[in-house]
């Protein structure tokens, strides 16, 4: 990824549903205009999610996902049908991807007709994504098609019956433009305003970034959080001035006043937080991503749990990033040792990487989430709304190694 792209964890994300062969990566391909999928006539041509990145004229970036069918069949089926699951939990606007065939089946009242279709629109809609209903080959079989004026689906509408259909051909190109109109309009409104320091800072302000330079960070680069930041306080017209922890005495002596916010790496909270002078406020960088990717009230609440942890009690720590872990990951090592000298040696870990989430979160006590600066914020509220349904507390790096530092309450977020 150069410098001036956008990471793709920061661009609406857009799945693309349907059965085998309704031509859903036909329709990427037109959207894109590149020959992102394969295209074919056999059935499960896509076995795995296909991620493409581009520019959507009129919104700005976003991500396209193509997925395998959701009526694939066998156990490698199953697996595929599982992994579009896991797209699902990514994605911002859906487009349900039909054949004319099918809505002409469901006119008629075949029984089985929609069945599978109902089933997923339900799951769409119970995660509140908006939905966009498409029936793609249109030049195969125009007769059979009576149309609305297509418009806007509203999320909450009944399965299939009342929703607008958008009528398409990516062959021939038939209201691809209506189509990229409608996944502008679909996108959440929330989706550009959130920002990662939020209310914290306004023109003017100095900010002290305190950024470690540990075993974990890329050689030669800054890690993607603090350049995300950099970058947003230097379009809120604020001075940033940055140090690692060793030089952080040095670097306020340099300033005429105290800067107005002191964002640190949370792994540094212990030696940062006594040397914070009178009038400036602290945070970390994981406790704004806590925010800007999720539910900081959620994760806040989550902390509340520390208090009832006991021996023999399970924690699940879930890192957005697949890297191999270091000596000093602080998923791994940092935070386990930290919470087993604080609470109980045999306090119990397990640990997931990217995608994996166990579906039954009954075994844990707590999940500390990483700041997930590689997720959208889509899959990290789909995260917390799964551990709620199940009534499991849910926190994440920053706000769990402000907890035990003892200053949980010192420090501030959006």
């Amino acid at each position: 990824m150069s410098i001036t792209e956008t990471p793709r964890s920061e661009r609406l994300h857009i799945g693309i549903f349907g059965s085998r062969n309704a031509g859903k990566s036909s329709l990427i391909n037109a959207l894109t205009g590149q020959n992102v999928s394969l295209v074919s006539d056999v059935a499960g041509t896509t076995t795995d999610p296909v991620y493409k990145a581009m520019e959507l004229h009129g919104f700005g970036p976003v991500v396209f996902i193509d997925t395998p069918g959701l009526d694939d069949t066998g156990e490698l089926g199953e697996l595929r049908v599982k992994k579009t699951l896991e797209a699902l939990e990514k994605t911002d606007v859906a487009l349900f991807v039909l054949e004319p065939s099918a809505i002409s089946a469901k006119k008629e009242g075949s029984p089985s007709a929609g069945k599978l279709t109902d089933e997923w629109l339900s799951r769409i809609k119970a995660k509140k994504i908006p939905i966009i209903l498409v029936v793609n080959k249109i030049d195969q079989d125009k007769k059979s098609l009576d149309f609305a004026e297509p418009a806007p689906v509203d999320a909450n509408a009944a399965a299939l019956n009342g929703m607008d259909l958008l009528p398409v051909s990516a062959k021939t190109g038939t209201n691809i433009d209506k189509l990229r109109e409608l996944i502008i309009k679909s996108a959440p409104e929330s989706f550009m305003e959130t920002t990662i320091t939020g209310n914290l800072v306004q023109e003017g302000d100095l900010v002290l970034l305190v950024m470690p330079q540990d075993i974990q960070a890329p050689k030669g680069r800054l890690i993607l959080p603090q350049v995300q930041t950099i970058r947003e306080l230097l379009d809120k017209k604020c001075p940033v001035m940055s140090c690692t922890a060793d030089t952080m005495d040095i670097t306020l002596k340099c300033l005429s006043k105290p800067p107005a916010l002191i964002i640190t790496d949370s792994q540094a909270f212990k030696t940062v937080y006594p040397k914070v002078p009178e009038g400036s406020r602290l945070t970390s960088f994981s406790i704004l991503f806590a925010a800007y990717k999720g539910d900081i009230n959620a994760f806040m609440a989550g902390a509340e749990a520390f208090a009832k942890l006991k021996d023999g009690d399970r924690i699940l720590v879930a890192e957005a990033c697949t890297h191999p872990p270091t000596e000093e990951d602080i998923g791994r090592e940092k935070i386990p040792n930290l919470i087993r000298k604080k609470i109980g040696e045999k306090i119990l870990f397990d640990f997931v990487r990217g995608s994996d989430f166990p579906e039954d979160l009954s075994p844990y006590k707590l999940i500390i989430h990483c700041g997930a600066c590689m997720f959208n914020r889509r899959h990290v509220m789909s995260r917390i709304a799964k551990a709620s349904s199940q009534n499991v507390p849910i926190c994440n790096y920053g706000v769990t190694l402000a907890y035990l530092t003892g200053i949980l309450d010192k420090v501030v977020h959006p």
